[in-house]
């Protein structure tokens, strides 16, 4: 029998097992750990379980956090179970800002010290990474910031992160390979920073991700769709 490859071994086969099995062969050695960690393997990884349709809903009830299973568009109760936050923080205090491939980016009320943190949290495997910085000092919530994520193309996951604070638009995109996050000159100059919008969560399609952001404050009411280009990192109408 010819000797089969790690090209074939991590690209091939394991890339299309679910997020749970490959975590259970991270465990083979260290050299499986690194090659199954790799942007390179997520990235394929990705992009074959995103095709499959076993789609899940997460939900943020009073006081739990449960999945329900999606099949042929129905829910169910003996489809629902439910899943437990990696950080002691109450449901009520989180925030879901928006999905991505299974990611889920939140944003963290800490009520007993005002501070605030973001965190990017994968259900499946229950692995999290809070990549807050001195920046998140103000206050997040549902009508305050927004945001999407998406890949950039060297392959490594971006987080877009937008938060609208006293007619202000503050973007910051951030990489999870580099630690760090850059700002960018996102929608200076529009009304739509003002208390009076509400942006949708961002949807991604076609390297562009798309948020809606609506008054109705005002009579008659206002809809407005804006488009940041994941290429150009730049808002388009």
């Amino acid at each position: 029998m010819d000797h089969i490859g790690d090209d074939m071994i991590f690209e091939e086969i394991l890339t299309r097992l679910p997020a749970k099995a490959v975590c259970r062969f991270k465990c083979v050695s260290k050299h499986w750990c690194y090659e199954l960690s790799t942007p390179k393997f997520v990235f394929i990884h990705t992009l074959r379980v995103g095709n499959s349709t076993k789609n899940k809903l997460l939900s943020l009830k009073e006081n739990s956090i449960v999945v329900d299973d999606i099949v042929s568009g129905d829910l169910g109760d003996d489809t629902i179970k439910t899943v437990n936050f990696p950080l002691e923080v109450h449901p009520s205090a989180l925030n879901i800002i928006c999905s991505f491939n299974g990611l889920i980016l939140l944003s963290i009320k800490r009520i007993h010290d005002e501070s605030n943190d973001l965190v990017l949290w994968n259900p499946t495997t229950r692995r999290f990474k809070l990549i807050s910085d001195d920046y998140f000092i103000l206050y997040f919530g549902r009508h305050n910031d927004t945001g999407g994520m998406y890949l950039g193309d060297d392959n490594d996951l971006k987080v877009l992160h937008i938060n609208c604070y006293w007619d202000v638009v503050t973007a910051r995109v951030y990489s999870p390979r580099h630690d760090s996050w850059r700002k960018l000159n996102f929608l200076n100059g529009t009304q739509f920073a003002s208390n009076f919008y509400s942006w949708s969560s961002g949807v991604y399609s076609g390297k562009t991700i798309y948020f809606i952001v609506s008054n109705y404050w005002i009579p008659p009411g206002e809809r407005n769709i804006v488009a940041f280009d994941s290429i150009l990192a730049k808002y388009i109408f």
